[in-house]
């Protein structure tokens, strides 16, 4: 009992040691108030330099099928750090970054990075600049796609916004025109344009005896315009992207000769294979969100175009369609219900076979414990395998040979400041 004690005792003077240090702190603090009202160091909205950050951690299960995770046994690879600051350094001349670090099954594993970087310069409401690593108007969600206490739902409709996709998806490095013109009586309409690339690893071999020799963005731009219309929380917008990525691929002489051997390459190919992959891809969004009452409803088409000398394997035109319906109500200041229908189809002129189509009913049940603390919970059913192609799970089985039918629970809780 001797070391209980003394374990008490330690932390009975450590709280009057605090409790002190807290009264001198305060007193210092109206002290300076009294004495330099006008001191931006004293009220904490005028700090000099914004601070926001979050930590989540998250746990997902399916009843059937790897997504994301290794979610059939249960996983809590699904976490994330954030940490962000702005900073006001001239009228209309601000700059902020922000370092995140998560972990998402096989992807992620902590690695910091930084997530968005900027130097902005607003020059009247209708015209501004951003230069930097700036993130990407796609759609209603793309830029919270990052910031889980903006939404209520864990997932956002995945046939949209791919949460395994966010290393291209999310911030384009380069710059950004923007503005909100009045339109009077008609409401207001927001604009954004961007240009530049994205700065991304080298990705995993596809398979045994094949290498990526080299990889690059030489593009990526687009934009977004966005009506506010006179009728309260009512938005209507479209965007769009076109990028490119280009690939070289080197092949074993066994893998080689083998895919020579069935046509997949051409008989002369003696070394890599260069491919060019463009991707444009455009959304129409509609949203209406007052009275406590959120609703989102978009739909898109993502083109793939891919340039090479092996047409079987990388076929030259692909189109994939993809849209949701999503509702919510905050039935309190602590508690938001939702549900959402999503809808993948890789290819739109091949809609059969379970690894040709993906449909999610989700539930979501947000719960904002306190003001700074919150909770959500969500399940899925899904039916149809084209999101799981990940082959890093699933043991590599490809998705035509996955069980069709299975379910998805997700829980995450985040804390921000």
């Amino acid at each position: 009992m001797g070391w209980r004690s003394g374990l008490v005792r330690v932390a009975s003077a450590s709280i009057q040691r605090g409790v002190r240090a807290a009264l001198v702190s305060c007193a210092c603090v109206a002290w300076a108030g009294a004495s330099h009202a006008d001191d931006a160091f004293v009220d904490a909205s005028n700090l000099p330099v914004e601070i926001h950050g979050f930590v989540s951690q998250g746990f997902i299960k399916s009843t059937k099928n790897d997504y994301l995770a290794a979610s059939e046994r249960g996983s809590f690879e699904f976490a994330e750090v954030g940490f962000n600051l702005t900073k006001e350094l001239a009228d209309n001349l601000q700059a902020g970054m922000q370092l995140f670090a998560h972990d998402l099954g096989p992807l992620g594993n902590y690695s910091p990075q930084f997530d968005w970087f900027y130097l902005d310069y607003r020059w009247q409401d209708w015209l501004g600049l951003r230069a930097g690593r700036t993130k990407i108007p796609f759609g209603l969600f793309n830029e919270v796609n990052d910031i889980d206490a903006a939404r209520s739902p864990i997932l956002l409709p995945q046939s949209i916004y791919p949460v395994d996709h966010r290393e291209f998806l999310l911030a384009v490095t380069g710059g950004e025109l923007y503005g909100d013109i009045s339109l009077g009586g008609a409401g207001a309409l927001e604009y954004r344009a961007y240009g530049g690339t994205l700065f991304i690893d080298t990705p995993a071999p596809p398979a045994p005896g094949i290498s990526v020799l080299d990889f690059s963005v030489p593009y990526a731009f687009g934009g977004r315009l966005m009506w506010s219309t006179p009728l309260d929380g009512l938005r209507v917008g479209a965007s769009g992207q076109d990028l490119r990525f280009d690939a070289t691929y080197g092949f074993s002489p066994e893998v080689l000769a083998a895919l020579q051997g069935v046509m997949l390459l051409p008989a002369d190919l003696a070394g890599p294979l260069p491919v060019k992959f463009r991707v444009p891809r455009w959304v129409a969004s509609l949203e209406y969100s007052a009275h406590d009452v959120d609703v989102a409803v978009e739909y898109s088409r993502w083109t793939g175009d891919f340039e090479s000398r092996a047409p079987l394997i990388f076929p030259p035109h692909t189109v994939n369609e993809r849209y949701y319906a999503m509702g919510s109500y905050r039935v309190s200041s602590w508690f938001t219900p939702g549900l959402y229908y999503s809808v993948l189809y890789p290819n739109i002129r091949d809609r059969e076979g379970r690894a040709q189509h993906q449909h999610d009913l989700a539930v979501f049940f947000r719960y904002d414990l306190m003001a700074n603390w919150l909770l959500k919970l969500e399940g899925h059913l899904m039916r149809g395998t084209a999101a799981l192609d990940n082959k890093s799970l699933n043991d590599g089985v490809p998705p035509a040979q996955l069980p069709p039918n299975w379910a998805l629970l997700l829980i995450k809780t985040t804390a921000y400041f």
